[in-house]
């Protein structure tokens, strides 16, 4: 084995504001407790990450490694047990009740499933109406003006505001989430899985309004799914994320092409691919993904790593810098096939 200096990486640096940082999450952690409030649950367990205006990253992993509740976190829809979220160099657990409600103004979120998310027994235009009334606008000329924007934005016509949810198809319907998402002009907007619930050629339609609406209106994502091909196709950077704690992040383009850590790596495997020449070597993880209510101790993917020894088990890997602003949190280096304690 061989040792190297780790490197601290850039979205683990002071929560000052930098010019092109949005959002930075320092250390966040959720937990949740059990019915018998005994057992708790490490839903996040120590994430951080750094969002850059413009850009959108990619959230990647499991279903169950903590995406969504790392999404909401960030968004203060869940308790933070530990840790910082600051937007825009604020401090958003310094805020008062009033002052998170404006600045939810420019933080908000396109849910997973736009039939659950979408009140059936609202119409369009009431569902499209409700943020401009919890924020206390109160001209509906203007508001009306402004929802019939929106639909031109999302692709949609005057007459589906007086639809009810279920009388649209699921593409309509996420649509519709986009623009209510949309409706306070926000710079950040969370994706979580907003478009595993659609058929794949919708996917393919709202990836495509995703992008435009990104070009046109300056937003900032941060996407979130469990499907590699759509996180590579929309995403800037992208963070790979086992049991509650990110692994692997980096420029989707050295991080697909050359992963570091052997959890992306297996991820990447298991993606289909047309054309011969493209097919990866599949790599079969052994055992079952741990509990979050009792995780394995040092790195939580040494119990099913094809490279593990013995220091994986007593220390959580530091991160090391593999590549241009490409990290990775692992003790195991693919190039030299040695272990970098």
């Amino acid at each position: 084995m061989i040792r190297e200096e780790t490197a601290r990486p850039d979205f683990l640096e002071a929560p000052e504001p930098e010019k092109n940082i949005l959002l930075k999450a320092d250390d966040i952690r959720v937990t949740f407790r059990g019915k018998d409030r005994k057992t708790t649950v490490k839903a996040v367990d120590g994430v951080s990450l750094s969002i850059h205006k413009g850009e959108i990253l990619g959230i990647v992993g499991e279903s169950g490694c903590g995406k969504s509740t790392l999404g909401r976190a960030i968004l203060n829809l869940i308790p933070l047990t530990g840790g910082k979220v600051y937007f825009e160099g604020q401090d958003l657990s310094t805020l008062s009740k009033k002052e998170m409600k404006d600045m939810r103004k420019k933080m908000q979120i396109i849910f997973q499933d736009p039939s659950a998310s979408l009140n059936p027994r609202r119409t369009v235009e009431q569902i499209l109406f409700e943020p401009y009334i919890i924020h206390g606008y109160k001209d509906k000329n203007y508001i009306r003006k402004d929802i019939l924007r929106l639909l031109e934005l999302v692709g949609l016509a005057e007459y589906h505001l007086s639809r009810y949810s279920y009388e649209l198809s699921g593409g309509q319907k996420q649509r519709i989430g986009i623009a209510r998402a949309l409706a306070l002009k926000p710079e950040l907007i969370i994706c979580d899985e907003a478009v595993s619930a659609l058929d794949v050629s919708v996917q393919a339609q709202v990836l495509n309004l995703l992008m435009d609406l990104k070009k046109e209106l300056g937003l900032t994502y941060l996407f979130i799914s469990h499907n590699l091909n759509v996180i590579y196709q929309i995403s800037d950077r992208v963070g790979v994320m086992y049991l509650g704690r990110l692994v692997e992040l980096g420029p989707y383009k050295s991080l697909y092409e050359e992963p570091a850590h052997p959890y992306t790596e297996a991820l990447l495997s298991a993606i289909p691919q047309i054309h011969e020449e493209n097919r990866r070597e599949r790599i079969h993880l052994q055992g079952e993904v741990p509990s979050p209510i009792n995780p394995p101790s040092g790195c939580h993917f040494h119990t099913r790593c094809p490279h593990t020894c013995e220091v994986c088990s007593m220390d959580v890997p530091p991160w090391r810098k593999v590549g241009d602003r490409h990290f990775a949190a692992c003790y195991w280096n693919p190039k030299s096939n040695e272990h970098i304690i």
